[in-house]
């Protein structure tokens, strides 16, 4: 089959209402932009703006915030095949503030929201057979409903020929290990967490995530050791996230230090907002390792 699209991603979809008085409490905001959210959307989009022939696949509500998803995207050039209207439930809201560079209270509105409905009769095997590669992200992975759909992609990618990739992109508001008013939290240990994370990681050939992301995937708190218990039951090329020190990659054994991996330092910038970072950064890495498996085929070709 002739492949129509480079990425399909697959999971959350949300509008994010940014508080407009930067520097204030949520509580004190007056007014906000609209912008779309939730990271497998903001992918699909930055790769898309990359020149990436990307859809998504998710659900949205039968209402005014569902069709302003649905709309941006196109406008952004994401193909919306696979976006689902659903018309029981609402279209999740993600409520956000900015106060300095080192907080960003956000409270998230996703009680039985129309991602959270995603099903495998949503996943349509014609359409993953048109990707060259799939993205699943974390979220989906933490519902037995949305676990079966991310898993029949997977399963059809893998038959298909498809590169299979995961954001880890864990919230433990999402995973229910934190309140309402938590929504910032980034890291709750969780065994339950990891122990269901480690079932589906032997499925990807790129996993990507902060340090904080791999200690719930790994179960522990050392980087390193994280990374190894990953290693043990992935094959996955692994890139840990550090932030300010830049990204480092691992395609074989975890070394003894994060700084002998293939490493990318970061450079100088202005902090506004650092919320939404880490879905710009995996848009150019995929916008990369789609180049890096062209340039495969073409090895793979000419031998």
């Amino acid at each position: 089959m002739t492949k129509t699209l480079d990425i399909i991603t697959i999971g959350r979809s949300s509008v994010d209402l940014y508080g407009s008085q930067i520097g204030g409490r949520l509580e004190d905001m007056g007014s906000f932009d609209k912008y779309i959210g939730g990271s497998p959307t903001n992918i699909a989009a930055g790769t898309a703006r990359l020149g990436l022939r990307s859809g998504l696949i998710t659900r949205v509500g039968d209402e005014h915030m569902g069709r302003f998803i649905r709309e941006q995207l196109i406008r952004e050039g994401v193909d919306v095949q696979g976006v689902v209207t659903d018309p029981e439930r609402l279209t999740a809201l993600v409520l956000l503030g900015i106060r300095d560079e080192d907080r960003f209270p956000l409270i998230f509105y996703r009680e039985n929201c129309a991602d959270m409905a995603l099903c495998e009769d949503d996943i349509d095997a014609g359409y993953i057979a048109s990707a060259r590669a799939v993205v699943a992200t974390g979220t989906h992975l933490s519902h037995p409903q949305t676990v079966a759909a991310v898993l029949k992609a997977l399963d059809l990618a893998h038959k298909h020929g498809a590169r299979t990739a995961l954001d880890i992109d864990y919230r433990p508001n999402l995973w229910g290990l934190a309140g309402h008013d938590a929504g910032e939290e980034r890291f709750i240990a969780s065994d339950a967490v990891t122990a269901k994370l480690q079932t589906t990681l032997h499925l990807f050939d790129l996993i990507v995530g902060t340090e904080e992301e791999f200690h719930i995937a790994g179960g522990s708190t050392d980087t390193i050791e994280a990374l190894r218990a990953v290693r043990k039951v992935s094959d996955a090329t692994l890139v840990c996230k550090r932030g300010a020190a830049g990204a480092v990659a691992f395609s074989g054994e975890i070394p003894d230090c994060l700084d002998d991996g293939e490493a990318g330092p970061g450079f100088p910038i202005e902090v506004f907002n650092v919320l939404g970072a880490g879905d710009g950064f995996f848009s150019g890495l995929l916008k990369g390792w789609m180049e890096d498996a062209d340039e495969l085929c073409a090895k793979v070709g000419d031998a």
